[in-house]
C-alpha cells in the first residue's frame, strides 16, 4: 500500500519523466491575488504565467501546492471532523502548461498516471467534459474509455473562469466508482450529491477569453490547469472511502490519542480528526509568516487554532497539548516541505502560548454558555448579545460559540450578534474621536471601519498584490486619482512597512496596469498602511488590484541598520552595565541613530570596545529568529523591550548572536528584544558596523550614530583616502604619518615658544624706538605700554617681568593681534594698598571699546575691540593715579 509521501513522490516523479520542472508549494498567503485570504488552489502561483504578465524559464510545470480553505468565500471549517473529506489543510497535486501543450497531451498523461503508475482499475473509472466539448470526448474515446462512462455537463461546474472577463474554458474530469453499496449516482444524475462517485481529477482547458459582453474569442496562449486532492487519491490507494484513514492523518489521530489518553477511534474519533486536520493547518500558516491575532489572516488562524484545543479540551485535556503533536507532523511531512523543519520551535512556541492562554478564558467562556442556556427555552436561539460577550470578553469567535452548541442542537442569533459588534465599533470611534488625535485622521478610522484593517505581509516579501480599497487627496477619499496627483493609498495588503518602533517607512512603486505610483512613505494609523504616492503616469481607480513592490536597496539597508541597532544595544550593556536601556533610535537606509540611558560619555576604548563587539557577532553570521510571545513571558527570558513601543496580547521577540554566556532559555542567545521591525535573515548580511561617534542627547542620555554596509565601507574608504592626501602632504608613508605629525607638534610648539620668548623680548625692550621707562605719577611709578602683534595671555608674564625690573610701580599694557584688544594691569606688592590693578583696568578698557574687566589687587584683565584708542586708555589711567 503506497504512504502519502509515496504518492505525492509519484505524481511528481511522473510528469518530471514527462518534461515537466517540479516547482516547490508556494507560502499559503498569496502574493499575486490580493482576492484571496489564504492559496486555495495549485494555479494561484501561476496566476500571471497564465494570463502572460509574467514569463518564467519553463512552459510545464508539476507542483504540490499547500492550501487552506478557512475563511472568506472558500471556508469547510464548520464541516471538518464530521465528514469524511472536508479540511481546512490540504494538498492539490497539479500539472501546468503554459502555452505548450493542450488537449491531446493533457488527457493521456492524466489517464496514464492514474490507471498505470497508480493502478487504478479502468473499469471503476467515469469522466466528464462540458457538453460542447466534442475534442475532450474524442480523445477520451480514443484512450479507452467507453462513450457510455463519458458524461456531457452543460453546467458551470464544467466550465471555469477567473472572473466575469478574461481567461476562461471548459473543464473535463474524472470520477472514482467506490461501487453500489454507497448510496449516490454518476455526475448529472439526480443522485450525484452522494458519495459512491468521486471527483479525482480535474483538467481546466483554458483556451478562450471572456468580454463583458459576453462573447468570446480563443486565447493565443491555451493552457492546462488541472488538480487532484492528494488526501482524495491517497484514500483510494489505500482502500478507503475516508480522508482521515490515510496514513498520514492516522499517524496524527494517534498522535493525539497518545497525547490524551483517549481511544483514537472509538465514539469521541470526530475530536481527533478535527485536532490532526487543524494541527496541519495552523502549523503550515505559522510557518508562513502568518500569527495569531484579531485581525484578518491572524484571526482566521486563531480561530482554527481555538477550534482545536476546545476538542482538547472535549477529549479531556487540561494541559496545552496541540505543541506536543508538532514533532510528529514534522516526521510526517517535514521531508516534502522543509519549513516545517526549519519553523519547528516557533510553531510549537506559538501554540503552546494560545493554548495556554484559551485554556485559562475556556472554562469561564463556557460556563457562561451553560448559564445563559439554562434559561434558555427550548427551540430557541441563543442571543446574539449573550454570543458577542463570549466574543469581547473571553476571545470566542462565533463560530467557535456555534460550534460548542452544535451537540446541543442549539443554534445563534447571528444578526443579534452583528448589531452588538456594530455598537462597540460606534463606542470605539466615537472614544477615539476624542482621544486628540489629528481631525484629518478620522478618514482612516473610516476606511478601517469599512474596508478592515491592512495585512502586512512585508516580513518575508517585498513583493505582492493587492486591491486599492481607498485613495484619500487633499484630505478627502476620492474615486480615482490622475497622472500628477499626490495622494495617499491604502491597499488590502501590502509589502511596505509604515513607520514604527525608530524604523522608518518603506517607499518603492505600486503598479495599476499601465499606472504607476511612486511610494515616497509609508505610516500607519487605526491599522491602515498608508501609503504616501505620487502618481507618475496614468490613472488609478479604488477597486483596482495593485501589484506593490519595495524598493529593494533601501529595504536592505534599513534592515541591516534596524539589526546592528539590536547588537549595538547589547553590546553597550555588556561594555557599560545593565543600566544601560533605548531611549530613542532611528533605523534609516543611510545611518543609525541609538539614544541610551548613561550619564557620561564613552571613552575611545568604550567605543572601540563595542565597535568590535558588534562585528564580531555580524561576522559570526547566526541566523536572525523571530517568535511570538506575550510581553510578559518575553520580558520573563530577558527580552529588552524597545522605548516608546506600546505592546498588544503578542509581541515579536527578536533574536540574533549566540554567546557563551547569553540570554533566553537557551542560555546563548546574544541580543534579545521585543521588535515588530524588519530583520535581517543573518547577521553577516548587516555587512560591517562603523561608529562613528558618542555625543550627550539629553541629560543622562547620550547618542551614537554608526554606519552599516556599503555605507560604511564608504566612510572608511574615505578616511582612507583623506590618510593618503594628508600621507602625501607631509611627504611620508600612511603608516608613519601620526610619528610625523607628533614631531610636526613639537617643532610647532617649539617654535611658539621661540616666538612667545621674541614678542616678550621686543615688548620689554619697547619695540623699534627702545625700551620704555617708567614715568612718575604723584609719586608712583607707571610705565604703560600699546603692543601690536602681541596676544592676551602673553600679558601676564611680561607683567610679571617688568614688576621684577621695576621693583615698585603699576604696569599697564594694551595689546593687539588678530584683531582682537586685550588689555592688562599689574601692581607691585608694596602698592596694592594704595592702588587696585582692577580700578586701573575699569579706567582704562572704556577707552578701547571694553566692558569692565575683573581680577585681584595685584593682577586684572579685560578686553575691548578698539586698538586706537589705547593712548586715550593709557591717559585715563594716569589720570586715575593723579587722583
Amino acid at each position: 500500500m503506497p504512504s502519502v509521501n509515496d504518492i505525492r513522490s509519484t505524481f511528481l516523479n511522473y510528469f518530471e519523466r514527462n518534461g515537466h520542472t517540479i516547482v516547490p508549494s508556494s507560502p499559503l498567503v498569496p502574493r499575486n491575488d490580493p482576492t484571496l485570504m489564504f492559496t486555495n488552489s495549485g494555479m494561484v502561483q501561476f496566476k500571471n504565467c497564465f494570463t502572460g504578465v509574467e514569463k518564467r524559464d519553463y512552459s510545464r510545470a508539476t507542483t504540490a501546492q499547500k492550501c487552506v480553505r478557512a475563511g472568506g468565500k472558500h471556508n469547510d471549517l464548520d464541516n471538518v471532523g464530521y465528514t469524511a473529506r472536508h479540511h481546512t489543510f490540504f494538498e492539490m497535486l497539479g500539472n501546468f502548461s503554459f502555452g505548450d501543450y493542450f488537449k491531446d497531451d493533457a488527457i493521456p498523461f492524466a489517464w496514464e498516471l492514474i490507471t498505470k503508475d497508480f493502478g487504478i482499475p479502468k473499469d471503476k473509472l467515469y469522466t466528464t467534459v462540458y457538453h460542447t466539448d466534442d475534442e475532450a470526448f474524442e480523445i477520451w474515446k480514443k484512450v479507452g474509455v467507453p462513450e457510455e462512462r463519458i458524461i456531457r455537463i452543460a453546467t458551470s461546474d464544467n466550465f471555469w473562469q477567473m472572473g466575469d472577463t478574461g481567461p476562461c474554458g471548459p473543464c473535463t474530469e474524472i470520477f472514482y466508482d467506490h461501487g453500489d453499496h454507497i448510496w449516490g449516482g454518476p455526475p448529472g444524475s439526480p443522485e450525484e450529491d452522494g458519495d459512491r462517485f468521486i471527483e479525482i481529477w480535474n483538467v481546466v482547458f483554458m483556451q478562450n477569453e471572456r468580454f463583458a459582453d459576453g462573447s468570446m474569442v480563443d486565447l493565443d496562449m491555451q493552457s492546462i490547469d488541472t488538480g487532484m486532492g492528494l488526501e482524495r487519491i491517497a484514500a483510494l490507494l489505500q482502500g478507503s472511502h475516508d480522508n482521515y484513514d490515510t496514513d498520514l492523518m492516522k499517524a496524527l489521530i494517534e498522535a493525539s490519542a497518545h497525547a490524551t489518553s483517549v481511544d483514537p477511534y472509538g465514539d469521541k474519533n470526530v475530536h481527533h480528526r478535527v485536532i490532526a486536520d487543524h494541527l496541519r493547518s495552523t502549523s503550515f500558516l505559522i510557518a508562513d509568516g502568518v500569527m495569531p491575532s484579531n485581525e484578518g489572516r491572524g484571526y482566521v488562524l486563531r480561530r482554527i487554532m481555538r477550534r482545536a484545543m476546545r476538542h482538547a479540551h472535549l477529549l479531556g485535556a487540561k494541559d496545552p497539548i496541540m505543541h506536543s503533536l508538532v514533532p510528529e507532523l514534522v516526521r510526517q511531512m517535514g521531508d516534502a516541505y522543509p519549513e516545517l523543519r526549519t519553523g519547528q520551535a516557533m510553531i510549537e512556541e506559538t501554540l503552546k502560548l494560545e493554548e495556554t492562554r484559551f485554556i485559562q478564558t475556556l472554562d469561564r467562556g463556557l460556563k457562561l454558555l451553560e448559564d445563559e442556556l439554562t434559561d434558555l427555552p427550548d427551540g430557541e436561539k441563543l442571543p446574539g448579545e449573550a454570543a458577542f460577550k463570549l466574543y469581547d470578553t473571553y476571545g470566542f469567535p462565533l463560530d467557535l460559540t456555534q460550534d460548542a452548541l452544535r451537540e446541543k442542537g442549539v443554534e445563534v442569533d447571528t444578526d443579534g450578534f452583528d448589531t452588538a459588534m456594530a455598537e462597540q465599533k460606534a463606542k470605539a470611534r466615537a472614544a477615539w474621536a476624542g482621544s486628540g488625535e489629528t481631525a484629518d485622521a478620522t478618514v482612516w478610522y473610516d476606511i478601517a471601519e469599512e474596508k478592515g484593517t491592512s495585512e502586512f505581509l512585508g516580513y518575508d516579501t517585498e513583493k505582492a498584490e493587492g486591491e486599492i480599497v481607498a485613495l484619500v487627496k487633499d484630505g478627502v477619499r476620492v474615486d480615482a486619482v490622475q497622472e500628477g496627483d499626490t495622494v495617499q493609498i491604502v491597499v488590502n495588503q501590502t509589502p511596505f512597512y509604515a513607520e514604527s518602533g525608530g524604523q522608518v517607512g518603506d517607499t518603492g512603486v505600486i503598479r495599476v496596469e499601465k499606472s504607476i505610483a511612486k511610494v515616497t512613505d509609508t505610516k500607519k494609523v487605526a491599522g491602515v498602511f498608508i501609503h504616501f504616492a505620487t502618481i507618475e503616469r496614468g490613472e488609478i481607480k479604488v477597486g483596482e488590484p495593485a501589484a506593490l513592490e519595495v524598493d529593494h536597496t533601501r529595504r536592505s539597508a534599513i534592515r541591516a541598520n534596524h539589526s546592528a541597532t539590536h547588537l549595538l544595544h547589547e553590546a553597550l550593556r555588556q561594555t557599560l552595565g545593565d543600566h544601560v536601556a533605548q531611549r530613542g533610535s532611528l533605523n534609516a537606509p543611510d545611518r543609525l541613530r541609538f539614544d541610551f540611558s548613561h550619564a557620561k560619555g564613552l571613552t575611545a576604548d568604550e567605543i572601540a570596545k563595542v565597535e568590535r563587539d558588534v562585528n564580531t557577532f555580524i561576522r559570526q553570521n547566526s541566523a536572525v529568529e523571530t517568535r511570538i510571545m506575550t510581553p510578559d513571558d518575553a520580558r520573563a527570558i530577558g527580552a529588552q523591550a524597545l522605548f516608546g513601543e506600546k505592546y498588544g496580547d503578542e509581541v515579536r521577540v527578536v533574536s540574533m548572536g549566540v554567546a557563551d554566556t547569553g540570554k533566553g532559555a537557551d542560555g546563548k542567545t546574544y541580543s534579545l528584544e521585543l521588535c515588530g521591525g524588519t530583520h535581517v535573515k543573518r547577521t553577516g548580511d548587516i555587512g560591517l558596523c562603523v561608529i562613528l561617534g558618542d555625543s550627550a542627547s539629553s541629560a543622562g542620555v547620550r547618542r551614537i550614530e554608526a554606519l552599516t554596509g556599503q555605507a560604511a565601507l564608504d566612510h572608511l574608504e574615505a578616511e582612507a583616502n583623506r590618510s593618503h592626501e594628508v600621507a602625501a602632504l607631509l611627504k611620508t608613508p600612511v603608516g608613519e604619518v601620526v610619528e610625523r605629525v607628533k614631531s610636526l607638534a613639537d617643532e610647532r610648539k617649539k617654535l611658539e615658544q621661540e616666538v612667545a620668548n621674541l614678542k616678550q623680548q621686543i615688548a620689554m625692550g619697547g619695540g623699534a624706538g627702545g625700551a620704555v621707562e617708567a614715568k612718575d605719577v604723584n609719586g608712583i611709578p607707571f610705565l604703560a605700554q600699546a603692543l601690536e602683534g602681541v596676544s592676551g595671555k602673553d600679558l601676564r608674564g611680561l607683567i610679571d617681568a617688568h614688576k621684577n625690573n621695576l621693583g615698585s610701580g603699576v604696569i599697564l599694557l594694551i595689546a593687539e593681534e588678530g584683531g582682537k584688544v586685550a588689555v592688562a594691569c599689574g601692581v607691585t606688592d608694596d602698592l596694592k594698598d594704595k592702588v587696585s590693578a582692577v580700578d586701573v583696568l575699569k579706567a582704562a578698557v572704556p577707552a578701547v571699546g571694553g566692558k569692565g574687566g575683573g581680577g585681584r589687587p595685584d593682577m586684572a584683565q579685560g578686553g575691548g575691540k578698539d586698538f586706537s584708542g589705547a593712548d586715550a586708555a593709557i591717559a585715563a589711567a594716569e589720570t586715575l593715579l593723579k587722583g
